[in-house]
């Protein structure tokens, strides 16, 4: 019995370090993984290596999610780790919506579905027959521009060279809070701009039951693509938040830039 469960242990630690290098081979930071061919669900549940991860593991075998789901309950992890049925042909995802694609069986995902799924800049990790992984990077395409000012760039010209924004056809993503604080008084987001696929934003996450309870700033850095919260950081003090009238004072907008993968805000 006592070698049964030092094999046990021993395999688990194994399916660990596995995440983690794939993790560590990838450079993802964080955002949507998807762990195509999940097995037992434990190298699935390794790829949540902190709170920046969102991790799905996909199964040709609809039998065995509930079991699956089960375990991951188990470890205490599901929500954040979750396992679904797959018909071995078109992965469930939007376009440009994954950010780390896991694939342990190269036949089983053809490469322009790999391609439409990953966001620009996102990572698909395929293991070869032989063993190891062939790692693959989606390139940013052309014509997709970023909005790294208050109005587009230093220049103060709100005009984007972008050619690939359109009329909307549907969401991309929603991500809370659904309400802002209150409608006659400051917006809650008081800054925004965008770069390297992010999307940085000032915002006042205090209580929504009263305008009249303190406010709490925070600067939050999401993923453009799937929403997903990379980091927040706290602003002791900001600005008042009774500002009337809606709009704040228009200098808020302007302390907040970036460029690639920093962030500035005064």
């Amino acid at each position: 019995m006592k070698r049964l469960l030092t094999c046990l242990l021993f395999s688990s630690a194994l399916l660990a370090d596995d995440a983690t290098d794939l993790l560590s081979q990838s450079g993802v930071k964080g955002g949507i993984v998807v762990h195509v061919g999940c097995g037992d669900g434990k190298t699935t549940q390794g790829l949540r290596a902190s709170d920046r991860y969102q991790v799905q593991g996909l199964t040709q075998d609809a039998a065995a999610v509930a079991g699956l789901r089960e375990s991951i309950h188990q470890a205490g992890k599901y929500g954040p780790v979750a396992v679904d049925s797959w018909d071995g042909k078109h992965l469930p995802y939007i376009e440009n919506y994954v950010n780390l694609l896991v694939v342990e069986d190269a036949a089983a995902v053809d490469k322009a579905e790999i391609d439409r799924v990953l966001t620009p800049l996102g990572v698909a990790m395929v293991r070869k027959a032989g063993g190891g992984w062939e790692k693959i990077v989606k390139p940013w395409p052309k014509g997709m521009d970023e909005w790294t000012h208050y109005a587009y760039d230093s220049k103060g010209n709100p005009t984007s060279k972008d050619m690939l924004t359109g009329p909307p056809s549907r969401m991309q993503w929603v991500g809370n809070p659904r309400w802002s604080r209150h409608h006659d008084r400051m917006s809650s987001v008081s800054a925004e701009v965008s770069a390297g696929g992010r999307l940085y934003y000032i915002m006042d996450e205090g209580s929504r039951i009263s305008i009249l309870m303190p406010a709490k700033f925070a600067l939050i850095a999401r993923d453009a693509f799937n929403g997903t919260i990379l980091w927040k950081k706290s602003i002791p003090q900001w600005s008042t938040h009774l500002w009337p009238l809606k709009s704040g004072p228009t200098q808020l907008t302007r302390r907040l830039t970036a460029i690639g993968d920093k962030v500035y805000v005064t």
